[in-house]
């Protein structure tokens, strides 16, 4: 049987720490680092990334909007990156929040999530805001490969608070409909001792955020470092449920490039942060 994303996620965090490293190649990083702001710059600073994260990180998450504006070129330095890390026996994530339905939904599910998909990757990020059922292209191909999805719950950004923060009918709000929904397909793999490979995007920064206890699957948080949210903040959000939060994050190791060893060292910096 196919090991699932939760568990291989949960090894990968024992041993090189619960983080995940972002990268995000955005204009004003790339000028930071004496590089060029096109697909030259672009294809520079991965392999940099590539270098430093390949073996020092648990999670590595290319932030695709910022890899997509350089269009084919950048798709193609991504399509690079993916396969660099996950050769180097790195798991990757997708930042890519891809939300649709039916066979469009499949569509983007066969993209990342299939192993003949150039862009493979080990999990996605896929938001739930056109119904969580929408989403289950996604969540079954995840469970058939050994992948992963991060369903977005409760975001950091103060504009998402008025939809994941609405009460449902029952009284719950729609981030714990979320959490509870990826609950209920991780069951299976919590029953049989391990976890499952539906996880949540939960702001660390977030304030009365949902009940993770139940989950049994991975849990990202970002909100961490230059917007504010330290260890305490993430341990408090994931009491229970440690073996599988992964504090994000991207701003604070990527300033102390373009050297590969000192985004190395910050890198081994910010894990000992959140893995005590």
């Amino acid at each position: 049987m196919t090991p699932s994303f939760g568990d291989r996620l949960a090894a990968a965090g024992a041993d090189r720490g619960r983080l995940c490293v972002g990268i995000d190649p955005h204009p004003g990083l790339l000028r930071d680092w004496g590089l060029t702001v096109d697909a030259v710059g672009l294809t520079d600073f991965a392999r940099i990334c590539v270098e430093a994260f390949a073996d020092t990180a648990a999670l590595v998450k290319p932030q695709v909007a910022f890899f997509e504006r350089h269009g084919s070129a950048g798709y193609a330095v991504l399509e690079e990156t993916i396969r660099t890390l996950r050769e180097a026996g790195c798991l990757v994530l997708a930042d890519a929040k891809r939300g649709d339905i039916g066979s469009t939904m499949s569509a983007y599910a066969d993209a990342w999530l299939h192993d003949d998909s150039p862009l493979v990757v080990d999990a996605v990020t896929v938001s739930p805001y056109l119904g969580f059922g929408s989403l289950e292209p996604a969540v079954s191909l995840a469970v058939e490969n050994g992948k992963g999805v991060f369903v977005l719950a409760a975001t950091s950004n103060p504009e998402g608070r008025e939809v994941q923060h609405a009460e449902r009918a029952d009284g719950t709000s729609v981030a714990q409909y979320v959490v509870d929904s990826c609950a209920v397909r991780n069951e299976p793999f919590v029953t049989a001792g391990g976890y499952g490979p539906c996880g949540v995007v939960v702001g660390a920064t977030v304030t009365g955020p949902p009940s993770l206890e139940q989950l049994g699957g991975p849990v990202l948080l970002p909100g961490v470092g230059a917007q504010g949210a330290g260890p305490d903040d993430v341990a408090l959000l994931t009491q229970g449920v440690e073996p599988l939060a992964f504090a994000s994050v991207s701003r604070g190791i990527l300033r102390a490039g373009p050297s590969v060893d000192d985004l190395r060292k910050a890198c081994v910096r910010q894990a000992s942060a959140f893995s005590g």
